[in-house]
């Protein structure tokens, strides 16, 4: 092959291993929504906020599809337990609730009793709860992420406080 066939070939293979690149970056890419820090920092103000003026001492934790915590407030006199709880209640309705579209982790905990213990898996998973106080976050129909709240004297006062505070929210989550 002469020098400047040779210079074109290589030319030739630059361009398409050029062009390959560019696709398979285009096709490896994923846009994922989550909240944005001060947005996530105001859902769990105002969820302890609103549980405060009812009487509950809580722990409030966002993550987002990851389990990443994004924010985290553990009000006046929360039990060191709520905490952690709080974390594997958002944890749970960010993951457990993808799948099956549900909202919370009480319906997480509702299919899973109504199934046979054969499907159930037979260890626990790690930062999984099905205790009720978890809610998946949704923008736009989406779940985006998770909220947990912890330290009310029942898990559906938990939940309660944390759809009341996304509502606030709601409007902003675009």
């Amino acid at each position: 092959m002469s020098p400047g066939a040779l210079a074109r070939a290589g030319a030739l293979v630059l361009t398409v291993m050029a062009v390959g690149t560019t696709t398979s970056r285009a096709q490896g890419l994923i846009a994922q929504q989550k909240l944005s820090a001060a947005l996530a920092n105001e859902l769990v103000g105002e969820t302890v906020a609103i549980c405060a003026k009812k009487g509950y001492k809580v722990a409030v934790a966002v993550v987002d599809l990851d389990g990443v915590r994004q924010a985290f407030l553990r009000g006046d006199g929360s039990p060191i337990h709520s905490s952690d709880n709080a974390f594997y209640k958002a944890y749970t309705a960010a993951s457990m609730t993808l799948g099956r579209n549900e909202g919370s982790t009480r319906e997480v905990a509702e299919r899973m009793a109504k199934n046979p213990p054969s499907t159930v898996p037979p260890t626990q998973l790690p930062n999984i709860t099905y205790a009720v106080g978890g809610v998946a976050i949704r923008a736009n129909g989406v779940i985006i992420g998770g909220i947990g709240v912890s330290g009310a004297p029942g898990g559906q006062f938990d939940e309660e406080c944390a759809r009341e505070a996304l509502a606030k929210i709601q409007a902003r989550m675009k």
